[in-house]
């Protein structure tokens, strides 16, 4: 009698907000992440598309004009008609190239050596992780100083031990692999502890089978702990790779480009085209070529993930 009183005493605000609960109580699995989807949509979605149709345009932030649509023409432009967006691609695969090659190598060799009991091996291992935890502009900054050709404290080491002075970041000739060097030492400990990772979770008996039969260390470490390892290792490679192909801050900082290019990178050209020319259209489709470079990539990665080397 009660729960009928009250149903018809009930109003029309009682029924919009029963009915909204029995919708909530419906559909809760899509309304309570609809808001993480909406600012994913806002933060991510809608930047990557919007990028996708300015690279179809011709604008330049600086005019009054529109936007003019081109179609495929920045894209061909990419391709064919323009030298510095080539010689900015094999840059930046040859610095990804050099910088994650040497990264993987000492970031194994240091998981090997860590995965090792001797004295001190935390007090040495937690050192060895603190370029990681600096940021990569106030690392820039501080290498800047020290690859000062009369100043710097890099050319003083070369002469204490009888080496000849180096030009670094200031000659066209060495100042990718300065700079290469200042993402090796900064990201190497990365490769180190997800190879310290996979270290730890490897089985022993392999080895203990492999020494009765008289295999030696490095036989054991080529023949076991290279290919059991070597999942965990593309996905540092993979990592990094991502990383090192879309590096801008150590670049801009350090030299922005120069001296005469050398070290211009396809962020660095797109950058300038963006903010130095203002020529957005040609900036958007050097992103979306970027993108493209960097999928294409970790597909590669991933393909040999799956089947081996």
């Amino acid at each position: 009698m009660s729960d009928r009183v009250r149903t018809s005493n009930a109003g029309p605000e009682d029924g919009v907000r029963l009915r909204a609960t029995k919708f909530l109580h419906r559909n809760a699995r899509y309304v309570f992440p609809a808001p993480a989807f909406l600012v994913v949509g806002l933060i991510i979605v809608y930047p990557v598309f919007y990028t996708g149709w300015m690279s179809l345009q011709e604008w330049f932030a600086s005019s009054l004009t529109p936007p003019k649509f081109i179609g495929a023409a920045n894209y061909h432009k990419i391709l064919t008609g323009d030298p510095r967006f080539t010689e900015a691609f094999f840059r930046t695969i040859y610095f990804t190239v050099i910088a994650v090659t040497i990264e993987t190598c000492l970031g194994v060799s240091m998981a090997v050596l860590f995965n090792r009991e001797f004295w001190g091996k935390g007090l040495v291992r937690t050192l060895s992780i603190l370029p990681m935890m600096a940021t990569p502009t106030a690392i820039s900054l501080i290498f800047v100083m020290m690859y000062h050709p009369t100043l710097g404290v890099m050319n003083y080491l070369l002469t204490v031990v009888g080496l000849p002075a180096w030009t670094w970041t200031y000659s066209s000739k060495t100042a990718l692999y300065a700079i290469a060097l200042v993402d090796v030492w900064e990201w190497t400990p990365l490769i180190m502890l997800i190879a310290l990772a996979g270290l730890a979770a490897l089985p022993k008996e392999p080895y203990e089978s492999a020494l009765i039969d008289g295999a030696s260390q490095w036989q054991c470490f080529w023949h076991i702990t290279v290919p059991l390892l070597r999942p965990t290792l593309i996905v540092a490679i993979l990592f990094r790779a991502i990383d090192a192909l879309k590096t801008f801050d150590i670049i801009f900082v350090m030299t922005q480009g120069g001296p005469s290019n050398a070290s211009e990178t396809i962020n660095i050209l797109l950058f300038n085209q963006a903010f130095s020319y203002f020529n957005m259209g040609y900036a958007s489709s050097m992103a979306v070529a970027l993108f493209s470079i960097i999928l294409g990539i970790c597909l590669i990665l991933m393909k040999v993930r799956r089947v081996g080397w």
